[in-house]
């Protein structure tokens, strides 16, 4: 069951609308890192997890980001509320689809579900879920750098900071099943090579944790160990074809 309260989350108060920067803001309303794309994931994703307490939070974080969801909406609506023709020049989405938010980002393309990442395994999600929101923070904060209106800034403000605090709860929920910063998940333990990093890109080399010991097995010179390729079999390539008839020849 679904209700929508007609009160915004957070207040959305735009002083001097810009179209030009309403364009910017459907990065965040039909985007890749916008937040239909969160509300989508998160809330698809709970349907599969088992552990209660975790569903409840996607569940949770979901309706939040369509609240966030919401609140760009009605920015996008008062950044263009004023379509004259200088705003309509700076801003040709919003000539040809009027003003308001448009399941478009800020360079036009339509959003698709392509942008949605949900895999069936709660660790994997839970990480695509913390990408998701750093994502989505580095969009808000090159938003806020690029307007000049007061309370654009402070809602712009306030979506980044929750980014920051659902990719907070989403590293709680790993660790809280002893996985985050556990690379492994799934049923299918690893080969015996989970521990070897090899050297592949030479030059100025640098060692740190990401490849030493006791973690991994530094290879400093790695050799190819697979052989030489068979060679392809094709009977449809020309050239085999043409070897299949002089042998024919010969016979004859």
């Amino acid at each position: 069951m679904f209700t929508h309260r007609k009160e915004l989350i957070q207040p959305v108060n735009v002083g001097v609308p810009n179209a030009r920067f309403g364009t910017y803001l459907l990065e965040q309303f039909g985007g890749a890192t916008g937040e239909l794309t969160a509300a989508l994931q998160y809330w698809v994703q709970s349907f599969h997890v088992e552990n209660a307490g975790i569903r409840d939070m996607l569940q949770d974080i979901a309706i939040e980001e369509f609240s966030h969801l919401e609140m760009v909406g009605k920015l996008i609506a008062q950044h263009t509320r004023d379509l004259d023709e200088t705003a309509v020049h700076d801003a040709p989405l919003f000539k040809l689809k009027g003003g308001g938010p448009h399941f478009l980002d800020s360079q036009g393309s339509c959003w698709t579900a392509n942008y949605i990442q949900e895999g069936g395994n709660v660790v994997r999600d839970l990480r695509a879920n913390i990408s998701a929101e750093a994502g989505a923070r580095q969009t808000y904060e090159a938003l806020i750098k690029a307007c000049d209106d007061e309370g654009t800034k402070k809602t712009l403000h306030h979506l980044l900071t929750r980014e920051i605090t659902h990719a907070n709860m989403f590293m709680k929920a790993l660790d809280s099943i002893g996985k985050l910063d556990d690379p492994f998940f799934g049923n299918i333990p690893p080969d015996e090579t989970v521990k070897l990093v090899f050297n592949l890109s030479k030059g100025e080399d640098v060692r740190g944790p990401w490849n030493e010991e006791p973690d991994f097995d530094y290879i400093a010179d790695p050799q190819p160990e697979g052989g030489m390729p068979a060679p392809p079999v094709n009977a449809d390539d020309e050239g085999h074809e043409a070897q299949g008839r002089k042998g024919r020849r010969k016979q004859s």
